[in-house]
């Protein structure tokens, strides 16, 4: 996979975007970073996430995944809440990635036609239109190495596009949900072999810490309800039991199950669409808080 090709595009589109000017002289007084210098520094730091497909490169090497049987059709949910469609963006493109280690076409298709909807749904569709059309190509040539190529580019592409409309903050949404379905998937194949094979490829506590601290520094308003802040609290699990010592095989199997649950969750969560809030309908000669069972009028010249 051509990874660190495509995140050096992203980067240079991203401080290509910056206005230019004429480096100042340097200056050795230590300043806080503005706003926007946090911004960038937290999506440069995004970048460094690996994607699903470098984890499950590392897992091919040593061992062999059944892919066919993780394949797992996914519909993106019906929501106008842009946290939760950038969640969905990384979940989607951990399936797609599971879906060319499998050689499935007809599943990268569908993956590729899910993004589509979340993409158009983010307002980024308009330039997506090319890579869509591409992955259909690939997929109908069984052409899987650059079906991981250009699905990568799509999952960035979408990315690039949050930037240019200074949607820092979806970016990382984007690259911990990505992470956690990975993880699920992992974790998944290693719990599968009796000696825990692939195991060491998913210690990774401190990117599970970093990506928490991430999700705590959005601001307020995407941080209500409960989805952003169970990822967050996934996250914060996973680094602990990733972090734990011991090596007992007994030991390292729960662990492994607690974060394959605790993913899994998570990301049925990301995909769930919500339900409607109600409305209810109030009698004009009722409170809000009335107790008055339906069909029942209360008279209103009693106390």
């Amino acid at each position: 996979m051509l990874t660190g090709r495509y995140f050096a595009i992203l980067i240079m589109a991203t401080l290509g975007s910056l206005r230019a000017s004429t480096p100042p002289a340097p200056d050795f007084n230590l300043r806080p970073l503005t706003e926007p210098q946090m911004q960038g520094a937290v999506f440069l730091d995004a970048l460094s996430v690996p994607s699903p497909g470098e984890i499950f490169s590392a897992l091919n090497k040593v061992c062999r995944p059944n892919w066919a049987t993780l394949v797992t059709p996914a519909t993106a949910p019906v929501t106008t809440e842009r946290s939760q469609l950038a969640l969905v963006v990384g979940v989607l493109a951990a399936n797609g990635y599971v879906a060319v280690e499998a050689q499935d076409g007809q599943q990268v298709k569908n993956v590729g036609r899910e993004m589509m909807i979340v993409a158009k749904s983010l307002g980024v569709s308009q330039s997506l239109l090319g890579r869509g059309n591409s992955l259909m190509e690939f997929a109908d040539n069984n052409d899987w190495e650059a079906l991981s190529d250009e699905l990568e580019a799509t999952e960035n592409e979408v990315k690039n596009t949050m930037v240019d409309q200074k949607d820092h903050d979806l970016v990382t949404l984007t690259s911990a949900a990505a992470w956690i379905r990975g993880l699920e998937i992992a974790t998944r194949i290693v719990l599968s072999s009796d000696s825990l094979l692939g195991k060491e490829e998913l210690r990774q506590p401190e990117l599970a810490r970093r990506l928490a601290a991430q999700l705590n520094a959005i601001p307020d308003r995407m941080r209500r309800g409960l989805l952003v802040p169970a990822v967050r609290q996934t996250l914060e699990s996973t680094a602990s039991l990733l972090d734990d010592p011991e090596t007992n095989p007994e030991a390292l199997r729960k662990r492994f199950s607690k974060i394959h649950d605790d993913c899994s969750a998570v990301v049925k969560l990301i995909l769930n669409t919500p339900a409607p809030t109600a409305t209810p309908s109030l009698s004009p000669f009722a409170s809000p808080s009335s107790s008055t069972k339906p069909g029942t009028m209360t008279n209103p010249s009693k106390p």
